[in-house]
């Protein structure tokens, strides 16, 4: 066991000499993150690189266009720099061509219908309650409002994307666009197989792998590039940079895609996120990161293994890569509850609707986990056992109706200080710590 840390409470910089009251927040956030486990799959911890190349100066320079072809002179640097990060984008994910400026993932798949699509025209994308993302047709997105949206969703029975219902459906209304992402699903994607239904039906097949781009970087989950046209992605997540988007085509997609981000949607790119991603392409290149990535399908399968020895039923019944959904209905509580319960607990996880969800969507069923923040920090299969536990707690403590809220919260609290003692062996890349700070 490693030697317990502290996260500093001395950050030495300008911001606390000019803005204190901004430095007590990000003093807070820093030891919140630190202090509890963070169980949200769209989160993780940037490495320090990551963190330093984002903060830098290189958000001061405007650069509306593309690396030799812009708007504005004094480029020579940032031109280097997006070629770069761009290239190591290819060879990180064997990509044709690669857009590093969609500010992030929504963009970037927003892009992808002003270039491939005509508002009023007919798209697919898997339902938002079957876990599918807000951008991929949902009626409350521009993306549901602007196209003639189809969606499609998972097998009652399994819990698995319905590839019988996603040929019938495109056979029968020929989508220009069909979307296969996902943000709230725990098993792999058959890319190959919609990139085939595409094929039949004459439809571009646009895969968005925000939440498993870093699984894809490792080859952990199976890739969609040699198999589709467009591939979005979200750059932070368990990809591990900086808050950005990216789209990989091949090359007959290029410019028109290029055209939808810029000047179609966007203006000059954030040169501080080409910068931080550069940095986390290249992580991603090393076996550390590979083992990284391993690491965190291994941690979701014990935990979700581990949940469902204590009673916890699981959307799918497991999952393949580094996600958990969890149906509470026979725990006795909901979502909200639980998601409320944990975080005063030391454990942040966000309540989710479950497939075929019969309450609402701010008070569901479920909850979603995920292991990438956990894994960045150090946490093994024996931590996994360890939170399954925790978890079994602040469930039968939300539910039992016969504590009072006092003793409830002070349970709560009980949990949350073995939480921090856990945290407390294992510091968290890019936080500041009295050793570092």
């Amino acid at each position: 066991m490693q030697s317990p840390v502290k996260p500093t409470f001395q950050f030495i910089n300008s911001i606390m000499e000019y803005d204190p009251e901004v430095a007590s927040i990000i003093k807070a956030e820093n030891q919140r993150q630190h202090a509890k486990i963070r169980l949200v799959p769209s989160e993780n911890y940037a490495s320090r690189a990551v963190l330093e190349a984002t903060g830098s100066i290189m958000t001061n320079k405007y650069s509306e266009g593309y690396a030799r072809d812009r708007y504005y002179e004094g480029q020579q640097q940032i031109d280097k720099l997006e070629m770069l990060c761009v290239e190591r984008a290819k060879t990180v994910f064997g990509a044709d061509h690669v857009n590093v400026q969609p500010y992030s993932g929504s963009p970037a798949n927003q892009a992808v219908y002003l270039a491939l699509a005509e508002p009023g025209e007919t798209i697919m994308g898997l339902s938002l309650a079957d876990g599918g993302h807000l951008t991929h047709g949902d009626k409350v997105s521009i993306s549901g409002k602007h196209y003639n949206s189809i969606q499609y969703g998972v097998r009652e029975s399994d819990g698995s994307i319905d590839y019988d219902q996603v040929e019938s459906l495109a056979k029968k209304f020929k989508p220009k666009i069909i979307f296969c992402g996902t943000t709230a699903y725990p098993r792999f994607v058959d890319f190959e197989k919609f990139a085939a239904i595409g094929k039949e039906v004459g439809a571009v097949v646009v895969a968005d792998i925000a939440h498993i781009s870093g699984l894809v970087a490792a080859g952990v989950h199976p890739s969609p590039i040699p198999h589709v046209d467009v591939v979005t992605t979200t750059t932070h997540k368990s990809l591990r940079g900086p808050r950005g988007g990216m789209i990989m085509c091949k090359h007959q997609f290029a410019d028109v895609l290029d055209k939808a981000v810029f000047p179609g949607l966007q203006g000059g790119p954030h040169n501080h996120t080409t910068a931080g991603l550069a940095v986390a392409l290249k992580e991603a290149q090393t076996e550390e990161f590979k083992k990284y990535a391993r690491q965190i399908v291994t941690n979701a399968d014990v935990l979700a293994k581990s949940l469902i020895k204590r009673g916890f039923s699981l959307s799918s019944g497991g999952t393949d890569n580094h996600l958990i959904l969890i149906d509470l209905t026979n725990k006795g509580v909901t979502g909200r509850q639980m998601a409320k319960a944990l975080d005063a607990s030391g454990i942040v996880c966000n309540f989710n609707r479950i497939p075929f969800d019969k309450r609402p969507a701010m008070n569901p069923s479920g909850i979603r986990i995920g292991t990438p923040a956990i894994t960045s920090r150090g946490f093994g299969i024996n931590e996994m056992e360890r939170l399954a536990n925790w978890m079994e707690t602040v469930a039968q403590l939300r539910s039992d109706e016969s504590l009072n809220l006092s003793d409830r919260k002070m349970a709560y609290k009980n949990v949350a200080k073995e939480v921090k003692d856990l945290c407390d062996q294992f510091p968290a890349p890019g936080l500041c710590y009295d050793s570092d700070c």
